[in-house]
């Protein structure tokens, strides 16, 4: 990170528990980057204005003309304020003439990107806030696109043409964390090197729930009769634990997809370097051609909304 650089936008992707701040150029260059652990829920008192000039106040007084957009939690109802929720299908360009603006504590306007909600047949909402722009940064805009943000509500998100038609939601890594610290599961464990014999063995459990025998609850007993009956190593419960709730997850991903996710499907996966490399794993292993998208997608994201938006030029 450097300072008092100018660019021509100032991006931020600002979650829960980040800030990630990128300083950009009309093409989409990452020109200079500020992460800190300022998440909506670590700014005191509502005090987002503030939190926005600590982070990226040096790079808006070098050039305080430079228009500001920001995605993620931060237009959650928890966050700044609220940004609409836009009804699936949709795509950069509704993205971007629904944006919200607010005003910062020197007066600069700041504009959030709005989320994207769909109801399943069920009739039970789902909704993206945050994803919608990594996936406006990796689209390459024309054909079927299928893409997988893995982490603590993993998405799986299907476009056509450039339009965001389809996605849903998997609490995959909630629910790992969750079962790890406060779960008779996680007091068998022991260490957390990764185990990838064990992590495959759980994989091929975990995908076998889209064959009618059993779902996760049902498997999720076997990562303490396993290692009980010496059949699975307590160092290698957690890799265990990880690759069985994935491949569950991918078998609820094909059933959910309703025939959209078939064998021949190319998947791009947008995530961490680490977390990427385990799902491509586990998709190839699951017969689906899978590679790791580009890194800071959620940066062109911005980028591309923001052109669209009127913000930029080029």
């Amino acid at each position: 990170m450097t300072g008092g650089r100018a660019g021509a936008l100032v991006g931020v992707d600002w979650g829960t528990s980040g800030f990630r701040g990128y300083l950009l150029a009309t093409d989409g260059t990452v020109l200079d980057w500020v992460a800190s652990e300022d998440g909506i829920l670590a700014v005191e008192n509502g005090s987002f204005g503030a939190a926005l000039d600590v982070n990226v106040g040096h790079w808006l007084a070098a050039a305080p003309l430079s228009p500001v957009i920001m995605s993620g939690m931060i237009g959650s109802r928890q966050g700044w304020k609220e940004a609409d929720y836009l009804d699936c299908p949709t795509d950069i360009g509704v993205l971007a003439g629904r944006l919200t603006e607010v005003a910062g504590d020197s007066g600069q306007v700041a504009h959030i990107v709005p989320g994207i909600a769909r109801v399943d047949p069920d009739d039970v909402p789902d909704v993206i806030r945050g994803e919608e722009t990594q996936i406006a940064g990796a689209l390459v805009g024309h054909g079927t696109e299928i893409f997988v943000l893995p982490g603590t509500h993993s998405k799986w998100a299907i476009a056509e043409d450039g339009r965001i038609v389809w996605f849903a939601t998997f609490m995959t890594g909630e629910l790992f964390a969750i079962l790890c610290r406060h779960s008779i599961l996680g007091r068998t464990m022991t260490g957390d090197e990764h185990d990838p014999a064990a992590f495959h063995r759980g994989l091929n459990y975990g995908l076998a729930a889209g064959e009618g025998r059993g779902g996760l609850l049902k498997r999720l007993f076997s990562a303490r009769t396993l290692a009980l009956f010496g059949s699975l190593p307590e160092s290698g419960t957690r890799s265990y634990l990880s690759g069985l709730l994935i491949g569950c997850e991918i078998a609820e991903a094909r059933q959910a997809a309703a025939g959209r996710l078939t064998d021949d499907a190319s998947i791009v996966v947008l995530g961490g370097a680490r977390l990427s490399a385990a799902y491509v794993d586990a998709l190839a292993r699951a017969g689906m051609e899978a590679s790791v998208g580009p890194a800071d997608c959620a940066a062109h994201g911005l980028v591309r909304i923001a052109r669209a938006a009127g913000l930029i030029g080029g």
